[in-house]
């Protein structure tokens, strides 16, 4: 069961740091979100698990995935969950870089050509992790439906991602935190 009130508590105890930042855009910040630090715990990831699953229900896709690093510990917590329930899913990793041995692939993970995606992402800034992860999915033949993240910081992400058609929901703001 999705505890939103629980979820903010761990964020805001585990996650959110005040100081001088130097963002994954290039953006100076006030604060940082470490949400390593919640999607990697046990009950943080139960859930973010259960509230990512909340937000599938009704338009459940073939698969969820998102940039590595940071969006593997998401996308393992909501296979896990729909596991447990019995929901079929399963989900992808993309590699900012492909690897240099092996099969040498951006997208790793049981997909096929034409199967439908949900990005997953851990804060959202600017948008520009998960739109590289959108464009090497699509470049496999993924159909990525829309984005899901834990926080957005209403930095310009939302109105990236609808520029390029696609839907941004998040289970928070960083409203729902006092900044």
């Amino acid at each position: 069961m999705y505890d939103r009130q629980a979820l903010v508590e761990l964020i805001r105890q585990q996650a959110l740091k005040f100081g001088d930042f130097t963002l994954a855009s290039g953006k100076q910040a006030s604060y940082y979100l470490d949400c390593r630090q919640v999607t990697l715990d046990s009950q943080g990831a139960k859930l973010i698990g259960a509230g990512m699953l909340e937000l599938l229900e009704g338009n459940m896709p073939q698969l969820v995935g998102g940039m590595a690093i940071g969006a593997d510990p998401i996308t393992a917590a909501i296979l896990t969950l729909a596991g447990m329930r019995d929901i079929p899913l399963r989900g992808v990793m993309v590699r900012k870089e492909p690897k240099g041995h092996g099969l040498g692939k951006h997208v790793e993970g049981p997909y096929e050509s034409g199967e439908s995606l949900v990005i997953v992402e851990d804060v959202v800034t600017t948008g520009g992790s998960s739109l590289k992860a959108i464009e090497h999915c699509e470049a496999v033949g993924l159909k990525v439906e829309r984005v899901l993240a834990i926080i957005d910081r209403l930095e310009g992400g939302r109105e990236a991602f609808a520029e390029r058609g696609y839907e941004l929901t998040t289970l928070f703001s960083i409203k729902d935190f006092g900044i």
